[in-house]
């Protein structure tokens, strides 16, 4: 397991406030290609507790169940680990949760969004946790999939960040990416991520820089964030005893200038979330200029002295443009994953209904 930076006990042994026992909260999933949606789910299910574990499947597990990850697990783990919301990592976790799993960790409930997470015969995952009472659920955040992650790497369009309406090619495509016969599934639907002030201020730690600290700035598109920004950060954060990370993320037509494509695959304000959600990034400037002014580092009361740079090798070689080289080389293979998922989730939907109708028709015969 990978703990984050809460020393050698777990949260069980810990009083909370008041004396009493921390309350220790479970979540589990795929987490592949994390972004701000993951997030999200995962502050949520923070704000039910003190202590937050997540467990994070194998690539094995992932392949029997759902069809290949995107990302490796290896990957997959460090992402999850750097989400600030997150105490603890727990890897090669079981796909179905079950309340041994809960009882190993000592957590009082799991969470969950609301949608549904089912095996490869269709079962729910959370069948068991859920009749002992051990279950919570939080809200999805819309605007969010991977299938829409992956319909934009793989249509070359701009709309997604020029703040226009889908084109009607790219709506056709979302529409059916991935879809099975017929199939209209309220979870993998996609839809319109519209930016809050709300949302932001639940996303930043809200935390002026202090006397002592020293502020690191640094800059880029930051898009689809993944492990290779992570470990960049991570060596950035490491620089000082008491560093202040402002991450500053460039306006979306100057990354597409100087990225061209359809870059970036975020926009401003989705790339602003997921910069957000790392433990190592204090402060986010959002459309920031491409090239640092004096002005810019006043403002962040860097010292007068100008002229300091330093270039970090964050040690890892992947990049957006490697991702989208992944997804448009197993393109097959995930259309169809999602077809097969999407098979389940309508078949599952299929039964509750049928179950929920069962009583009146048979409460109707008795009369």
């Amino acid at each position: 397991m990978i703990r984050n930076g809460h020393g050698a006990l777990g949260g069980a042994e810990r009083p909370g406030p008041g004396g009493r026992r921390d309350v220790r909260v479970w979540c589990d999933g795929c987490y592949d290609m994390v972004h701000y949606g993951h997030s999200n789910q995962l502050r949520q299910a923070r704000a039910m507790g003190d202590y937050l574990i997540v467990g994070v499947h194998t690539d094995e597990e992932i392949s029997k169940h759902k069809g290949p990850p995107v990302f490796t697990q290896e990957e997959r783990y460090k992402m999850v680990q750097a989400i600030k919301w997150v105490d603890e990592v727990v890897p090669a976790a079981p796909y179905v949760t079950t309340l041994e799993t809960l009882d190993k960790y000592s957590c009082d409930f799991c969470v969950h969004g609301n949608d549904i997470t089912l095996t490869v015969d269709g079962r729910d995952t959370y069948e068991e946790v859920k009749q002992a009472g051990r279950y919570r659920e939080c809200k999805r955040t819309q605007g969010v999939s991977t299938t829409d992650l992956v319909g934009r790497m793989l249509l070359v369009t701009k709309a997604h960040h020029r703040g226009q309406e889908m084109s009607s090619e790219y709506r056709e495509y979302a529409d059916s990416f991935g879809k099975c016969p017929g199939g209209r599934n309220p979870w993998t639907g996609v839809s319109q991520f519209l930016q809050t002030s709300q949302k932001i201020i639940q996303f930043a730690s809200g935390k002026e820089p202090q006397p002592g600290d020293t502020i690191i700035y640094v800059a880029g598109a930051f898009d689809l964030f993944h492990i290779g920004h992570v470990d960049f950060l991570e060596k950035v954060h490491g620089l000082a005893e008491r560093p202040y990370v402002i991450a500053g993320l460039h306006f979306d037509q100057e990354v597409n200038h100087y990225k061209g494509k359809n870059y970036p695959i975020m926009n401003l304000h989705e790339r602003t979330l997921s910069v957000l959600a790392c433990r190592y990034v204090s402060e986010v400037v959002i459309g920031a200029p491409y090239s640092v002014t004096a002005e810019l580092l006043d403002h962040f009361k860097e010292p007068k002295r100008r002229g300091v740079f330093c270039q970090i090798d964050s040690g890892n070689d992947l990049t957006t443009d490697l991702i989208v080289q992944r997804i448009i080389k197993n393109r097959l293979e995930y259309e169809a994953r999602n077809q097969k998922k999407e098979a389940k989730e309508l078949a599952f939907l299929e039964a509750m209904r049928q179950q929920e109708s069962r009583p009146e028709r048979e409460s109707d015969s008795d009369m």
